[in-house]
């Protein structure tokens, strides 16, 4: 009996298979965890959400910016970018339900017992674990409620750059979702950044990576989206999921028990 968590797949459901294969992953008794961005630019979006939602209560899962992408544009009429790749979703026969699946994941996840925090960009400096949950649930119930459309109209955008406690109304939820689903670098007073993409040497002047400000607690933190970091944090705490499959690197796992890491090459 084992949990694993993996990075971001983004439709790249043959080396999900693999990796799946190399742990010898048995769905009757073991669990996964996956750090979100399911789906987008990979070829195969479509089987790797039918697959992750056939696990059942055997896989957990947060939101990245891709599947809120996904999101967006079927619950609030966006349109289709240049460079997706999940239009086989959106043509498929049971899209309704696979969007409504999606859509019921949470923005961040915390095991007590292991004490250990998942969401898709990470954790910034100045929320609490507490605080954090509190502010997916937050952002979870826009989501799912009557006004959704809005929010995901508005989802898009930098502003505002910094959190806030009196931030109210669409501005509050963009400034939370920019957090949980596309923060990378930050300056001292955690305002975001968001041209930078690339390795930490490259943060702009003032800024460093969000993973690299001193923190009140000792919880693990498991984060994907940033494949540039190739899996490296330089901290034992904070476990960077995201290594690049979809751009030719790898598929990564991490046995939340002994903390090994697996990986497979994208082919």
């Amino acid at each position: 009996m084992a949990t694993y968590a993996i990075g971001d797949i983004q439709g790249c459901f043959e080396p999900l298979q693999r990796l799946l294969d190399k742990l010898g992953f048995d769905p009757a008794v073991d669990s996964l965890w996956f750090a979100g961005d399911l789906i987008n630019r990979g070829p195969q979006s479509l089987e790797c959400l039918r697959f992750i939602k056939s696990l059942g209560d055997r896989a957990i899962s947060v939101l990245g910016n891709h599947d809120l992408h996904a999101l967006a544009v079927y619950y609030g009429g966006e349109k289709i970018k240049r460079k997706d790749t999940f239009q086989s979703i959106l043509q498929a026969p049971d899209c309704e339900e696979l969007m409504q699946w999606l859509l019921r994941h949470p923005l961040a996840y915390y095991d007590a017992d292991r004490n250990i925090f998942m969401s898709h960009a990470g954790l910034p400096p100045q929320w609490s674990v507490a605080q954090a949950l509190t502010l997916a649930m937050e952002l979870q119930q826009a989501l799912r409620g009557p006004d959704a459309k809005t929010y995901f109209q508005s989802m898009y955008g930098n502003e505002p750059a910094r959190w806030r406690e009196d931030l109210t109304g669409l501005e509050r939820l963009r400034c939370i979702t920019n957090y949980f689903t596309r923060m990378r670098f930050l300056d001292a007073e955690g305002g975001l950044e968001f041209k930078h993409k690339e390795k930490i040497e490259t943060a702009p002047p003032g800024f460093a990576p969000w993973f690299s400000y001193p923190r009140q607690d000792d919880t693990t933190i498991l984060f994907g989206h940033w494949a540039a970091l190739q899996g490296h944090t330089g901290q034992a705490r904070f476990v960077a999921l995201d290594t690049g499959c979809v751009w030719g690197g790898t598929l990564r796992a991490v046995n939340l028990d002994t903390m090994e890491m697996t990986e497979v090459a994208h082919a």
